[in-house]
């Protein structure tokens, strides 16, 4: 089978690969049904996370059981799975606190942008869906893989509750799913930090009641305007650069929590500027197994559409047009089938 290989800066192959198989009692293996690129796939892409050797990407992805090992009962040949980016027991004492992407015996789950996918600790990891979904659905199960469930962690570390206010730095499928996220979560206000009109479109739908286009201590400062001074009860910070850090904790009011989900690129805080910011931080990688089945069901009802970030489709074989794409920002997210 051919995969996705990354050799270099922007320099992306698709290459062909051995297909994967069952290696211990507790993988699975199967057919991907999509996968997609990510925002953190662009670190490397761009040589900003320098690679050692030509490396297999993707980390998203949901598809049909084929194969499971001896030890692996919650999943099944034939059924359609979605699965995290990290592969957890579901059984040390970090999944049990509802820190699965911080699993003790975690593992990447990292070849997903290829036709087929061994996937560690299968009954950690993956949760089927009640049926097999119909095609049309799929770009909305796509998500809960990745950017849904972390756009919701980043909602539930910020505490986002009814009659909340909420700011939202980035405009990436995440930043978008996090305001769909507080949406769901009832919050009064949410100000969606975007200067992109087609974001800013996507966000209102998901949620939005207010757009700040300004960046840095401008758009500090309009957050400051619209919050009369006060700042947000919750600031999810989704980009993980120290300017959006920056501008996450100043829009963050005294005793307000901000959350971070962003993989962090060249970010380091002030301690002694964060100790007079009087906030809560909690953030790190999405824990989205935990979500994963609540998820599901809101998408299997159909009360949510989180595959509208997909603003690109393509064939695996032009994944190379799908990460020019998203570099270039003319794409918001491009979901690929094999």
């Amino acid at each position: 089978m051919k995969a996705t290989m990354l050799h270099g800066a922007r320099d992306i192959r698709f290459e062909a690969v051995a297909v994967p198989s069952i290696e211990k009692p507790t993988d699975a293996v199967i057919r991907i049904a999509a996968t997609c690129v990510c925002g953190s796939d662009l670190w490397p892409y761009r040589g900003i996370q320098p690679l050692a050797q030509p490396t297999r990407m993707g980390h998203e992805y949901c598809g049909e059981v084929v194969e499971v090992g001896s030890a692996v009962t919650t999943v099944k040949p034939g059924q359609f799975v979605i699965g995290s980016f990290f592969a957890s027991d579901g059984t040390c004492p970090n999944c049990l606190a509802g820190y699965q992407s911080s699993c003790v015996h975690r593992e990447l789950v990292g070849n997903a942008q290829a036709g087929m996918l061994r996937v560690p600790l299968a009954d950690g990891t993956l949760v089927a869906t009640p049926e097999m979904p119909p095609a049309s659905m799929i770009p909305d199960l796509l998500t809960l893989s990745d950017v849904m469930g972390t756009g919701w962690f980043a909602a539930e570390a910020a505490e986002v509750a009814p009659a909340k206010t909420v700011v939202v730095v980035g405009d990436g499928a995440v930043g978008l799913l996090a305001v769909l996220s507080a949406k769901l979560k009832g919050a009064e206000r949410i100000i969606a930090m975007s200067g992109h009109p087609t974001r800013q479109t996507l966000a209102r739908e998901f949620g939005a009641t207010d757009i700040v286009a300004e960046r840095g201590e401008a758009g500090i400062a309009r957050v400051m305007e619209l919050t009369d001074g006060v700042g947000a009860d919750c600031v999810l910070e989704c980009v993980g650069t120290q300017g959006s850090f920056t501008q996450a904790i100043g829009c963050t009011r005294k005793g307000g929590h901000m959350s971070f989900v962003g993989v962090p690129h060249g970010v380091s805080l002030d301690g002694a500027a964060l100790f007079f910011a009087h906030i809560h931080l909690h953030g790190g990688p999405a824990p989205v197994r935990r979500f994963l089945p609540d998820l599901i069901d809101l998408v299997w009802t159909g009360k949510i559409h989180p595959g509208k970030v997909f603003d690109l489709e393509l064939p695996l074989e032009q994944v190379a047009e799908a990460y020019r794409a998203m570099d270039e920002r003319r794409a918001i997210k491009a979901l690929l089938r094999p």
